[in-house]
């Protein structure tokens, strides 16, 4: 497995690769990988030719505040769990490599981000979408895999591709929990064993508002208000939003439809949390 750091080094062995007929499969990652990560890589690795997994923690989607000097790395765990799982190859830049000096361009979205993380962090996807886009430019790959835990992002993603016209498909995966059914974070990290029992109300929030919509409630706002009391009763728990979005185009709905998806955003502690159940 090579790592690459440089964007000349991925296009050049991207060329040979294309040269083969090798079909390219690609995971954007912050890195301090785990099973959920893995579950887009192994899913890269069964699809494609070559796997490319890119390890970048990008400070343009980091508002003022936010824990981007914090986020957890270690690039020598992740290559070797990389190497594991079949990849190909790593592309590791320096953010001076991504945004070289007097770098004044970005992808910018409407409407689907101006909910949920969105609201919250107005600055958040404006970089993702920039980084992504920069990115898919550089790997060029056939499909793009990405985790259903960032639903909105997911969204993000599948519509700027669709609106901007690239060719390659995006590939969402499911949620890959712990066994106790808190979802799997680079973040989950930051919390101590208390913290850690406590960000167990938010599988349990997804779990009753899935019960509830099984059970043929209609009402998406009583879901959501359930949802809602349920999380308040833990006192660690802070709440940034839960909401339930139209599943396309992430603004709110009251009533439930398909696809419609219910997202929550929790603080425990300092760290925030995030998770969601879709009806599709």
């Amino acid at each position: 497995m090579q790592i690459a750091t440089t964007i000349q080094e991925v296009r050049t062995q991207i060329k040979e690769w294309k040269k083969e007929g090798a079909s390219v499969g690609f995971v954007p990652t912050m890195g301090y990988l785990h099973e959920g990560h893995g579950s887009l890589i192994s899913r890269a690795r069964a699809e494609n030719d070559k796997v490319v997994v890119s390890i970048f923690v990008n400070p343009m989607q980091f508002g003022p505040g936010e824990d981007l000097e914090s986020y957890p790395r270690d690039l020598e765990k992740d290559s070797a769990y990389c190497e594991s799982l079949g990849a190909d190859l790593i592309f590791h830049p320096e953010p001076s490599e991504m945004y070289t000096e007097g770098f004044c361009s970005y992808v910018d979205m409407s409407v689907l981000t101006e909910e949920l993380c969105g609201l919250s962090r107005p600055v958040h996807f404006r970089g993702v979408c920039t980084v992504v886009n920069k990115l898919f430019n550089i790997v060029q790959p056939n499909r793009a895999y990405f985790g259903q835990k960032d639903a909105q992002q997911l969204a993000v993603i599948k519509r700027m591709v669709e609106d901007l016209n690239m060719d390659l498909e995006i590939i969402g995966c499911p949620i890959v929990r712990e066994e106790d059914g808190l979802a799997k974070s680079s973040r989950n990290t930051y919390l101590s064993a208390q913290e850690r029992q406590a960000a167990l109300v938010l599988s349990q929030a997804v779990a009753l508002g899935e019960k509830l919509a099984a059970d043929g409630e209609t009402d998406a706002k009583k879901i959501v208000g359930e949802m809602i009391a349920l999380i308040e009763k833990e006192p660690m728990a802070r709440i940034d939003y839960v909401k339930a979005v139209d599943g396309l185009t992430m603004q709110q709905i009251d009533t439930v439809k398909r696809p419609m998806l219910i997202a929550l955003a929790v603080y425990v502690g300092k760290t925030r949390l995030i998770d969601n159940f879709m009806l599709s």
